[in-house]
């Protein structure tokens, strides 16, 4: 039995986590999504810290990061992921209204594995998301420590 590979949203647009879910749903993808609203929720979720504490173990196979964030930016969200030992190779896409070239910069600085500008056009925005979906969550191979339940479970431990 093939368990479905989770995938963490970081989004505080209410409207673009709707339609985001609707294009994953569109395109087929049954894989479970967690919802942060935050960058705060997004490193306690990802560090099974506060609210998170007994979620179940394991990373997820895909963050998909806003960068425009309350609490904590999403920034520096990717910058705390990809330096923390446990979490680097947790493939993090940064899904972002921004085309600002600084901000792609630093992103690609700090280790994103991909950098998105939401469409405006709905069509486009769904397929988009439709297509991010099915390469992370279904035809990506996962880092080994993701890929190994035995891995899985140990991965956010160590950081507790």
């Amino acid at each position: 039995m093939t368990q479905l590979k989770r995938i963490l949203l970081v989004e505080d647009s209410p409207n673009d986590v709707e339609l985001i879910l609707t294009a994953l749903s569109d395109h087929h993808l049954a894989n479970e999504v967690v919802v942060v609203r935050d960058g705060e929720e997004a490193l306690d979720y990802m560090h099974r810290r506060g609210a998170f504490k007994l979620r179940i173990k394991g990373a997820p196979v895909v963050v998909f990061l806003d960068l425009k964030l309350p609490k904590v930016d999403g920034l520096e969200v990717l910058a705390q992921l990809k330096t923390d030992p446990d979490l680097r190779v947790v493939p993090v896409v940064v899904l972002t209204s921004s085309h600002e070239e600084p901000d792609l910069a630093r992103c690609y600085e700090l280790g994103t594995n991909a950098y998105v500008v939401k469409p405006i056009n709905f069509h486009d925005f769904v397929d988009v998301i439709g297509q991010l979906g099915l390469f992370w969550a279904v035809l990506n191979q996962p880092p080994p420590l993701l890929g190994s339940v035995e891995a899985m479970q140990s991965v956010g431990e160590t950081s507790e």
